[in-house]
């Protein structure tokens, strides 16, 4: 195995402190693999290339790049730039419309690359097609945007909304956090009507306007977790089953999108939510489940439950 040229070190030494401004020489050192001493050579190979490397001295001391740096261009491999075009049409995005924002700022990418590099990647862009999603909710980038921008700035903003039955809302909200769950993009908010934490998809957002107000997000918040959990609330249809087996056992095969999976007196578990397709509840959820259950709450559960074992059996016949 060939040995690590001091430039290559050197240039991986600028790459850490851009990603941690304030590192140590011991901290630079390790994450390096090399001695202290080292580190402060390779420090000093990027000082002589003119790129400002500033010190502090002291117990909260370390290097820091100073201002007017100049980055060095991006170096693509032909594997990362076909796994760039890879990536992007996996998620579904139009790779080959300029108009589409990856679209466009992937043909940039690729355009700069020499034509060794791109060659492959471009090839896959220009012939390669995903297959349509049955139900796209892909969010409007402009929209998301404006939506970050505002978590960020922890400003109050209206929108407008568009709710699965097609209908037109309105919403004032402190929107919390955008959280990428399961495929889908969400908006994490207080809502100022319901005076309490809701969750909207943002692909359902038809346009943002940003407020005066400011607001604190609260110390604690888990976004990730609080998402799962408020959305297996506030649907049409009561959902409560009950699992003849301990929680333990039933734990791994419920999202927590389903409800609230809590142990019962007897040893057993149940499970209490609702939902806004019993069908399909029942038939992609409680199905998979290896575990006997018993429906005791929501009569469109128990329905959909009935269906889908009428469903079986009529096929086992």
């Amino acid at each position: 195995m060939s040995e690590i040229s001091p430039t290559a070190r050197a240039l991986r030494a600028l790459d850490i402190l851009q990603s941690r401004p304030g590192i140590t020489a011991t901290e630079l050192a390790q994450r390096l693999g090399v001695t202290e001493r080292a580190a402060r050579r390779y420090v000093a190979i990027l000082r002589e290339a003119d790129i400002p490397v500033e010190s502090t001295r002291g117990p909260y001391g370390g290097y820091t790049l100073g201002r007017g740096l100049r980055l060095p261009p991006l170096v693509f491999s032909a594997t990362e730039a076909l796994g760039l075009v890879m990536a992007a049409l996996d998620s579904q995005h139009a790779v080959a419309d300029p108009d589409d924002p990856v679209g466009s700022a992937l043909g940039k990418i690729l355009r700069v690359l020499p034509t060794n590099v791109a060659r492959q990647a471009t090839m896959v862009r220009e012939t390669a097609r995903t297959v349509p999603d049955r139900s796209p909710a892909r969010p409007d980038p402009a929209v998301t945007s404006e939506l970050v921008a505002a978590v960020a700035a922890q400003r109050q903003v209206r929108f407008g909304y568009r709710t699965a039955a097609g209908n037109a809302r309105s919403f004032e909200v402190d929107p919390w956090s955008v959280v990428v769950r399961y495929g889908r993009w969400y908006l994490l908010c207080h809502s100022h009507h319901a005076d309490a934490l809701r969750t909207f998809r943002i692909d359902r957002i038809t346009e943002v306007t940003s407020l005066e107000e400011t607001f604190e997000v609260p110390a604690d918040l888990d976004p990730a977790a609080e998402l799962e959990a408020n959305l297996g609330k506030g649907w049409e249809y009561e959902t409560h089953v009950v699992f003849d087996a301990p929680i333990h056992e039933v734990r791994p095969w419920i999202r927590r999108t389903l409800g609230e999976l809590r142990e019962t007196a007897d040893g057993r578990c149940e499970l209490v939510g609702s939902t806004s397709n019993a069908a399909a509840y029942a038939g992609e959820w409680l199905s998979f489940v290896p575990v006997s259950f018993t429906v005791v709450g929501g009569d469109e559960l128990r329905q959909a439950v009935r269906e889908v074992g009428e469903r079986m059996l009529r096929a086992a016949r």
